[in-house]
């Protein structure tokens, strides 16, 4: 297993900033994504529901806009205002989505309570998959 990369960034409402070792100690489910992936918002709508009904002592759940991969922020924030009520962190330019490996947006990684990364999605998988590593993991 691989440790997870730490990172320091800014949420998008630019008004805090989240820094991936204060949630060591629960299963952290992070997501790439952009505003213009068709994968992406089919993904986004399964997730916020998971996150509406998850158990948040146990499980932080994060999306990351990959802001350098972005045609327009502006519809970025759009998205976020209308669709996401999870924590959602801003990746300025892709330097954090490099840093996971990511190859496509939705990525997602779950990260084990010890920082350690236990499984990692493409834009491929299936959603069940992702529910059913989270429960193993916790």
């Amino acid at each position: 297993m691989k440790k997870a990369p730490d990172f320091n960034l800014a949420t998008i409402q630019a008004d805090k900033s989240y820094q991936l070792k204060d949630d060591l100690g629960k299963v952290v489910v992070l997501t790439f994504w952009t505003s213009w992936c068709p994968d992406c918002q089919r993904d986004l709508p399964k997730k916020e529901h998971l996150y509406q009904t998850m158990n948040k002592d146990k499980v932080s759940m994060i999306t990351i806009n990959v802001k350098g991969r972005e045609r327009n922020f502006e519809e970025a924030i759009n998205y976020f205002n209308k669709h996401i009520t999870q924590p959602t962190l801003v990746d300025e330019d892709v330097d954090t989505y490099l840093k996971y490996n990511a190859e496509g947006v939705p990525t997602t990684v779950i990260i084990d309570q010890d920082g350690f990364i236990i499984d990692q999605f493409n834009d491929q998988a299936d959603f069940l998959e992702i529910v059913e590593s989270i429960g193993k993991a916790i």
